[in-house]
């Protein structure tokens, strides 16, 4: 039998193992036994011997071992990816999930597969493989897709910055069947939406705020709308559909908002939604000196935190953006507004934008706390997959 090499930690790095989170950092690392490839397993040991942990080995990554399971005995190969693959798609079948036109199949570690990404559009599958241990298991993840989902075709979009950390190169291409077409059709509660695997955010859609979208749609009825950082346009559209009067996006991508466009004749809402390109801090302040106002305003900008260095610069950013969708908020509207940095956790994001209310002059009340759906689960011991949180608040004045 083929000897697995082995990581032993420093002495006393073992207790966040014991606590069974799932990275262990190079810092911690005392030395390594055997010459392990990148993503090869491997078996973290403690500094007296005791086993600890299967992990991948990443040698270019500060994340260097990121766990596979905690058993012993277990055998880390094509069979143990397709059981962890399978359980993680009979645990969104069995929240009829994947009823859904769209839907997060896998999730990284908190689905026991660390860097690792799939979702499902209609028949379409995409992966992202974010760490060496997924990508040297690339042709095994791809056949366990196949033989578990059938799909129409498998897609790559392996770009994100998280591959550059682990030493890989970006990737983008056809994985298996066949190529997903411009523009795949998908039903978002009752609403067509299109989605451009190729060309689109993530991989290809905000799948995260589906569930969103349809609370924040609840407070629209007879509003004007103020979409900010609107991409294609997901959550004006929602409230469109809800009954407001109009809607206006601003974006600084130009073919995201084409896309909204497209989706916004495709549901009958062309002539009440007005699109707008251009840099959002810079445009909300233009609508303040010309006097507008909304009674809905919704703020889903990208991460601004992505390292503990940046949380300060971030954090201002956010309170910036939240001051000016404050003022621009009319007396009894409200600000539905999110934050998608990991970095960023609740109580700090509640503090910043309390904050940027009280500095815009106005009270407010606190709605509705929102997340991250249940496609995108957290694993209890990894709380770094909790990155997802809003606020919809009632600004009184």
């Amino acid at each position: 039998m083929k000897t697995i090499p082995a990581a032993y930690l420093k002495t006393g790095r073992e207790k966040s193992l014991r606590r069974r989170h799932p990275w262990v950092f190079s810092g911690a690392v005392e030395r390594v036994e055997g010459e392990p490839e990148p993503g090869a397993t491997v078996r973290i040991v403690s500094d007296s011997g005791e086993f600890l942990a299967h992990a991948a080995y990443s040698p270019r990554s500060q994340i260097r071992l990121r766990v596979w399971t905690f058993a012993e005995q277990a055998v880390i190969d094509a069979s143990f990816i397709e059981r962890r693959l399978a359980a993680a798609i009979e645990a969104r079948r069995a929240l009829g999930l994947l009823e859904q036109s769209a839907c997060r199949i896998a999730f990284a570690e908190s689905d026991g597969l660390p860097g690792l990404i799939v979702d499902r559009y209609g028949s379409y599958l995409v992966c992202q493989f974010l760490a060496a241990g997924v990508e040297l298991w690339r042709d095994a993840i791809v056949a366990g897709l196949e033989k578990l989902l059938s799909p129409r075709g498998i897609y790559e979009r392996s770009e994100a910055s998280a591959r550059r950390k682990e030493g890989l190169p970006s990737r983008r291409g056809v994985l298996s069947g066949e190529a997903p077409p411009g523009r795949i059709d998908l039903d978002e509660n009752g609403l067509v939406e299109l989605v451009d695997v190729g060309e689109g955010q993530k991989t290809g859609a905000y799948l995260d705020q589906r569930v969103n979208r349809k609370r924040v749609a609840a407070y629209a009825k007879g509003a004007e709308v103020l979409d900010a950082y609107a991409h294609s346009g997901g959550f004006a559209l929602s409230c469109l559909a809800s009954g407001a009067r109009a809607a206006t996006l601003i974006d600084s991508s130009a073919s995201a908002l084409e896309l909204a466009r497209e989706q916004a004749a495709r549901n009958g809402f062309g002539d009440r939604c007005q699109r707008r390109d251009g840099d959002v801090p810079t445009e909300l302040r233009r609508d303040r000196a010309e006097g507008r106002s909304y009674d809905l305003v919704v703020l889903d900008p990208p991460k601004f935190v992505h390292t503990d260095k940046q949380i300060q610069a971030g954090s201002r950013a956010y309170k910036d953006i939240n001051r000016l969708g404050s003022e621009l908020v009319r007396p009894g509207g409200v600000l539905a507004t999110f934050s998608c940095s990991g970095h960023v956790d609740a109580a700090l994001f509640q503090k910043i934008v309390a904050g940027a209310v009280l500095d815009a002059g106005r009270d407010a009340q606190i709605l509705e706390r929102l997340c991250q759906p249940a496609d995108h689960p957290i694993g209890i011991h990894f709380p770094e997959a909790e990155y997802l949180k809003g606020l919809v608040l009632r600004i009184l004045a």
